[in-house]
């Protein structure tokens, strides 16, 4: 269990999002945007990507040979693409936060179960950009925090 400690804050974490997105006026959701021109509800579609494209890494990198080649769907713009692709900002916004939900707990559980001696395992996240298994899963839930600073400051807005 070398990421417990990781697994355990993201539980926490998602708990405690899980329930307040439930309870979020659907003006507030849709309606205000970040710097970035993101709505909540796309901030969270985002957010289940990132869980998605993380949990297939985690996967590639327990088995193949390392550097392994993986997309990076966040490089150039391409994370706004799957944005709108998927158009989360009409999605049932029940199922887009169960999705969510899910997404990252099974996240939560894939770390927990991560083969040790692979934590060296490299993904090629750029040209001449390598990150190993551990690196990625540690920077995670900084990652994580950053949107959920994202959709407290929309949250906050007056």
């Amino acid at each position: 269990m070398a990421f417990e400690t990781i697994a355990e804050e993201l539980n926490e974490l998602v708990a405690n999002w899980a329930n307040k997105f439930e309870k979020l006026p659907a003006r507030t959701i849709a309606g205000r945007r970040n710097s970035q021109d993101r709505s909540i509800r796309q901030i969270v579609g985002h957010m289940v990507d990132s869980a998605s494209n993380n949990t297939h890494r985690v996967v590639h990198l327990q088995y193949r040979k390392s550097p392994v080649e993986f997309p990076n769907y966040a490089t150039y713009g391409n994370n706004d693409r799957w944005i709108s692709i998927q158009n989360y900002q009409e999605e049932n916004w029940n199922v887009l936060v169960n999705h969510w939900k899910y997404a990252h707990l099974h996240f939560i559980h894939l770390i927990r179960n991560i083969n040790t001696k692979k934590l060296d395992q490299q993904w090629i996240a750029d040209t001449n950009q390598f990150v190993s298994l551990k690196d990625m899963v540690e920077d995670f839930p900084r990652h994580f925090k950053l949107h959920i600073a994202e959709i407290e400051e929309l949250l906050n807005q007056q």
